[in-house]
């Protein structure tokens, strides 16, 4: 077993959430009367934690316009949109196996701590993982710090760890803390970007993942 510590992200590599983060961040900029993305522009900032994904998305440095947008995505987020955001299929299936198969799971996300225990508890999917790292434990990606934090605390070698994600966020993340990385074509970021960062396979399902990982 190669890689016997795996790290994934979540939104747009375990969970099909982007439809929802884009109606979110669009109702955000109608609420706060500013110009509102096209989903493609929050397609790509998708993986990073909000707060310096709501100031790359609109241009904006003004803090007090940021904390407004802040909490209107939230809000609209829990309260307004109605959209669902299942896991991929094949998710817990792999999840599973690769618990079974004596690996240790982890996530690392720009999700906040509320959110991501907000979607185990919906989803029922926390026991599968040790570990996380969340927004606000760490610099955003794509800081390597959540995976070295992660690192650390499992007390694992970097040369057994591999990173999962959908995103160039994660791919450089992965890069910049030294560790293997593996990207997933079905996420939010084209395989064209993912192939700059040298990842060791991009795979097309869940299913295809599972077999990866269990191969290695």
């Amino acid at each position: 077993m190669k890689y016997k510590f795996v790290i994934f992200d979540w939104d747009g590599t375990l969970m099909d959430s982007a439809a929802k983060i884009v109606n979110c961040m669009q109702l955000a900029a109608r609420q706060c009367e500013v110009a509102i993305p096209t989903a493609e522009a929050v397609g790509g900032i998708i993986g990073i934690s909000l707060r310096p994904a709501i100031q790359k998305l609109f241009h904006i440095t003004d803090e007090a316009l940021t904390d407004r947008l802040f909490e209107a995505y939230k809000n609209a987020f829990i309260e307004q949109d109605q959209t669902p955001s299942p896991m991929f299929n094949g998710t817990e299936q792999m999840l599973t196996s690769l618990k079974n198969s004596g690996r240790t799971l982890a996530v690392a996300t720009g999700k906040a701590r509320r959110g991501l225990d907000r979607a185990w508890k919906n989803t029922d999917t926390g026991h599968y993982f040790s570990f996380s790292r969340c927004a606000d434990d760490a610099e955003s990606k794509p800081s390597p710090d959540m995976i070295l934090q992660l690192l650390a605390e499992a007390g694992v070698d970097k040369s057994n760890a591999v990173m999962i994600g959908d995103t160039t966020f994660d791919m450089q993340m992965a890069q910049d803390a030294g560790i293997a990385r593996i990207g997933v074509s079905y996420g939010v970021h084209a395989q064209v970007h993912l192939e700059r960062f040298a990842p060791l396979a991009i795979v097309h399902s869940i299913a295809e993942l599972e077999s990866l990982l269990l191969s290695q």
